[in-house]
């Protein structure tokens, strides 16, 4: 920490999660081993899964989120009638592509049910019903797992992103700003067309993934003038390798969808923060006359003052996935998804580079660490039940 966040504002811990449905267990490992190293966000943001990730984090007591991040992806992940010996090569890819169907024809426990019948193209109906699934059961899930109470006190700052179906805008819900219930958390996540829009205060929401998968931006243009660390977890990494067949192309192509530019975002955010730390040192340089000077200000005032840390943890595609990823639910790769994030996190929470650190007053540094980690050497360490940029 730098001389001048000792006097200032105390630092915050922000945890951003990025959208990405069943891969949603990464996120889970990554806060258990953010808990075991006694990290406790402040505030928590999060798209589509991130958003009920989220929820469940900041609805329940630090010594009972890990636990309720458990409950919940031990109800809506499923063990199969049958088993796979092996969890590599051409039939783990099978298994994975028979329980992503599996999930898409009798739906999820806790999560989502299947419309019958389904809707027609051009049948209408209510708005609420045009969808292939039906997410009452999440309602009830987040009102069991989730106390609203104790998130609307706003004791941890919740930031849920969706989009204005009509209008098209990105709006955030935040319990800085209103009271968050379970409709938001559900809106966040109302993917089209498999989920129906959420209708708040008269509005129709879509899943916030539509326009941006990440909620990094809304985080680093909200932020309080401080020190930050950010852990930003996505689900989707934007690199990958040349696609060798159409099942590889359809996944790459989503990969690079959802990963939504969170490079581009932070390295925006750098530039912002330099042309700032500029503006204060021409200032500084002025004749007191032209300190107050309204084009000044506005340069000062482009972006927060603080050093930010960004530790980037990305759920990178193993050689078995394919485009079903983000709803293939089977317990055993719920598990694996848990235990990579939980690796990655430690791994790098302990990396020399992030322990090292050391920012100036003004500078954003990303730290991009997991790559070089060992973290299908145990896929199964953490099961759901029991490099510098």
């Amino acid at each position: 920490m730098n001389a001048d966040a000792k006097t200032g504002p105390p630092p915050q811990t922000v945890l951003v999660l990025q959208g990405g449905g069943a891969l949603g267990a990464y996120q889970a490992g990554v806060y258990e081993a953010l808990a075991q190293a006694d990290t406790r966000p402040d505030w928590v943001a999060g798209i589509s899964i991130g958003a009920i990730n989220a929820a469940l984090i900041a609805g329940n007591a630090p010594g009972e989120r890990v636990a309720a991040l458990r409950r919940f992806w031990q109800r809506i992940s499923r063990e199969l009638p049958y088993k796979l010996d092996d969890p590599t090569g051409f039939a783990r890819r099978a298994f994975n592509e028979g329980a992503a169907n599996y999930a898409a024809l009798f739906g999820l426990p806790g999560f989502f049910t299947p419309r019958f019948p389904p809707p027609l193209p051009e049948w209408p109906a209510e708005l609420e019903r045009l969808s292939y699934y039906d997410t009452a059961p999440l309602r009830k899930t987040l009102l069991e797992m989730v106390d609203f109470d104790l998130l609307n006190r706003g004791e941890t700052r919740l930031s849920v992103g969706a989009v204005n179906m009509l209008d098209g805008n990105f709006t955030y819900f935040d319990n800085t700003e209103r009271t968050i219930g379970p409709e938001h958390i559900m809106a966040s996540g109302a993917l089209p067309p498999g989920f129906p829009p959420v209708q708040i205060d008269g509005q129709w929401y879509w899943d916030g993934g539509l326009v941006s998968n990440t909620p990094l931006q809304y985080v680093l243009d909200n932020r309080t003038p401080c020190e930050m660390t950010v852990f930003q977890v996505d689900l989707f990494s934007s690199r990958g390798i040349v696609p060798r067949t159409m099942e590889d192309v359809a996944q790459r192509e989503k990969d690079i969808r959802y990963s939504s530019r969170t490079r581009l975002n932070t390295d925006m955010s750098k530039q912002l923060q330099k042309m700032r730390a500029a503006a204060n040192r021409l200032a500084r340089k002025l004749p007191e006359h032209l300190r107050n000077d309204p084009d000044l200000k506005r340069l000062l005032d482009c972006r927060p003052a603080g050093a930010v840390s960004v530790m980037h943890l990305i759920n990178r595609a193993h050689g078995y996935e394919s485009n079903s990823k983000d709803y293939e639910f089977s317990r055993m790769t719920v598990e694996e998804h848990w235990a990579c994030g939980h690796t990655d996190a430690l791994h790098s929470l302990h990396h020399p580079d992030w322990l090292n650190r050391a920012l100036e007053p003004e500078e954003i540094a990303t730290f991009d660490l997991a790559g070089d980690s060992d973290r299908l050497a145990s896929p199964l360490a953490a099961p759901v039940d029991g490099e510098k940029a």
